[in-house]
């Protein structure tokens, strides 16, 4: 009869035990925005053999983006409207892109097009005898149409 009064006291105790509802699960956090500005002024300019231009089909996509997602217009130049942005380029110790930052230009989509565009730029277009690998550069694309 042993084992049923233990059987009995493991009943009670579990009876007596007030009930915990499991936690819920904790939502990840995102980690905090690292505040380490990028000095542009201090990055030196990608060094292509060919310095490349954005084409009319490419100006005319960033045109149609900035109208289609809301961007802010830029300010009129001399009858021209010009978005610029500046992208930090990482190369790496085969002479490759290995990372790309636009600098803010409050147009994500374009920020992106132009990261993207840097690196097609950047693809067998690279002087190597300039270009330390691990180094971290600037390139600046200018996009422009007349108003």
């Amino acid at each position: 009869m042993m084992p049923f009064a233990l059987l009995g006291l493991t009943a009670q105790l579990v009876q007596a035990s007030p009930l915990v509802a499991p936690s819920p699960p904790i939502a990840p956090q995102p980690a905090p925005l690292a505040r380490s500005p990028i000095d542009w002024s201090a990055l030196p300019p990608l060094p292509y053999r060919r310095t490349p231009h954005p084409t009319a089909r490419m100006t005319a996509f960033v045109q149609s983006e900035m109208r289609r997602t809301g961007c802010p217009r830029p300010a009129p130049v001399g009858g021209r409207l010009q978005v610029q942005v500046n992208v930090a380029v990482l190369i790496g110790e085969d002479h490759v892109v290995r990372a790309t930052i636009p600098r803010a230009i409050n147009c994500p989509t374009v920020e992106q097009y132009a990261a993207g565009l840097v690196v097609s730029y950047a693809r067998g277009n690279l002087v190597p005898r300039f270009v330390g690998a691990g180094n971290w550069y600037r390139a600046v694309l200018l996009f422009d149409w007349a108003e």
